[in-house]
This record gives structure tokens, sequence and C-alpha cells, in this order.
């Protein structure tokens, strides 16, 4: 650690490429005190600023670019492959989904200050058919406020900056230690915050089969659609599924029988939002509210293996 001014000094334009690329890509990597180290470094002439500044853009650009090309082709599966390795609770998705239909591909301007935000909301632009052009410019805007924000931070401390790195020297491989053990500290903070929220969902789920015994039984179920509208507009649902959200809950929930089956589905993993929806109906007197396992796939898959299901025609009341 006591070539650490110097490495950041001849290799500093490098560093900073690299370490926003592999955050950006999805890694957890804490690319942003690295930006404001670099704008520290820079107010000194220790790194050039504008040539810094310009590979952290390009670093953002190209792996933005890279998830929305993902998300042009692939859809839904790449925005559920990220939810399945990310760090985040397995909700991201449909947050992600929320913010973007309220905000559409202008989002991407900031959404790299968004924990979980950053790496979805490009495949999420790909998959609803954001313009390449239109998207370049737009990631190229939100990269340069972030990193711009990141160097301009430590412009702004760079004496504090200065002490924090001469400490680091001084502690020498004291400090690899330090910043290794904050950075598995954050990991299993996410880790452990991941399985309080699929805890917090874990309730009995019924197969899409036994839907169909539901129905052929005579019991009419009520299928209710929990998806956020960036998923509905992505993939059709089950036909005549209620929408959870159309109208407040607790009115919707008045106007039902407490003795009906409710069958919750979404499209995030774990069946987390659905989940949510269906112990909501619980607490509100339906004790046959349970999630569809496997969600809107699951029910897909089993469609199409088997004759194909009446449309289901939920009454409300």
């Amino acid at each position: 650690m006591a070539q650490l001014s110097h490495l950041l000094h001849v290799y500093g334009v490098l560093i900073v490429f690299g370490t926003v690329l592999l955050e950006q890509i999805g890694l957890p990597i804490p690319a942003f005190p690295v930006l404001i180290i670099a704008g520290a470094l820079a107010v000194d002439g220790g790194v050039n600023w504008a040539l810094t500044l310009a590979m952290a853009v390009l670093a953002c650009l190209i792996s933005d670019y890279f998830w929305f090309r993902a998300g042009r082709y692939y859809g839904k599966r790449i925005l559920r492959l990220l939810c399945k390795i990310s760090l985040s609770p397995d909700s991201c998705v449909s947050q992600t989904e929320d913010n973007f239909s309220r905000w559409g591909a202008k989002s991407l301007v900031v959404a790299k200050f968004i924990p979980g935000f950053n790496t979805i909301a490009p495949p999420l632009a790909g998959a609803m058919g954001t313009t390449t052009v239109r998207f370049v410019w737009l990631s190229i805007a939100g990269g340069l406020l972030w990193s711009g924000v990141g160097m301009g931070l430590g412009a702004w401390f760079h004496d504090s900056v200065d002490d924090v790195i001469g400490w680091f020297e001084r502690l020498g491989s004291t400090a690899l230690m330090i910043v290794g053990v904050l950075l598995a500290l954050f990991v299993a903070f996410k880790y452990v915050e991941r399985r309080r929220n699929l805890g917090a969902a874990d309730m009995p789920r019924i197969t899409p089969a036994e839907v169909k015994e539901l129905l052929e039984a005579g019991h009419d179920p009520l299928i209710v659609d929990a998806r956020g509208v960036t998923a509905r507009q992505l993939e059709q649902g089950i036909p005549g599924a209620l929408v959870f959200g159309d109208a407040a809950p607790e009115r919707l929930m008045a106007t039902l029988d407490k003795e009906r089956h409710i069958v919750v589905y979404c499209s995030c993993p774990n069946d987390v939002t659905a989940a949510q929806v269906a112990k909501e109906f619980v607490r509100n007197g339906f004790q046959r509210a349970r999630p569809l396992r496997g969600g809107l796939d699951a029910w897909n898959v089993h469609c199409a293996d088997a004759e194909p299901e009446a449309v289901l025609k939920p009454k409300i009341g």
C-alpha cells in the first residue's frame, strides 16, 4: 500500500475506467469513492481531469449499451437473470419497472444514483423499445452527471481526501484488510436483507395445476395480476385476471367474498410481489388467498403443455 499514491498518479485513468466498468456491469465494487479520489488528485495535477471524466463516462456507456442490447434481444428474461444474481431484494425488477413507467427513458439520467436501478434500467429500456440513438445520449448524460458529481465532490473536499489517502498509506497492508472487511460486510448485509425479504414472503403457494382443478370444480377463483405497469406492457397476462392497483385495495376487497379463492401472480423471482399482495388479502380476512408458484412463466408453461384453458373471468363481488 506504500505505493498507493504512485499507482493512482500513474494509472489513475485506467483504474477509474476499470472500476467504473466493473461496477456498472453489476459487480459489487464501489466505484464512486474512486471517482472522488480521482477528483481530489485532479486538483493537484495528479490526474488529467478531462481525460479521467471522459474514461468514466465511456465505461458507463459501454456497460449500459451491453445491457441495453441484452434487453433488446432477450427482453424480460435478462431482467429476471439480473434480479436472480442481484444482491438487492427480489422485488428489484418491480421497483425498477415502477420508476421506469413513471419517468420513461429519461430516468436513465439519474438511474446511477439509485441502487439496483442503475443495472436494470438499461436492459429495461432495450426491452421497452427505446431507440438506440436516444438511449446513447441519455446514457452519456447519466454517466456524465454521475461521474461529474463524484469527481466534483473529490475536488471540493480534496484536502480531506488527501488526508484519507495518506492515512491509508501509513496503514500499509492493514488498509487492504479494512477495505476487504468493509466490502465483505456490505455483501453480507445485502445477503441478509435478501433473506429477510424472502422470509417475509414465505407462505403456501398454489400451482397452475391446482388452479385448473379449482376451475374444473366450479370454485371460480379470482385471479389477480400483481405486476407493475411496465411488466404488463412487456408480456400479456392471464386472460380475465384482475389488475391489482387499478383500484384502492380497501375498495377492491370490500366488494369481494372473503370465502372466495384468490390466486395472485407476478413475474418477479421467488414470487415475492405476489406473496406480498396475497398476504395483504390474508390480513384482510381472505384466508384462501395464495400466490401462484412460478408466476406467469409457470402458468404459460402449464398452458402450453395442457389443453387450452378456459378463459378466466373474475367476478367482482
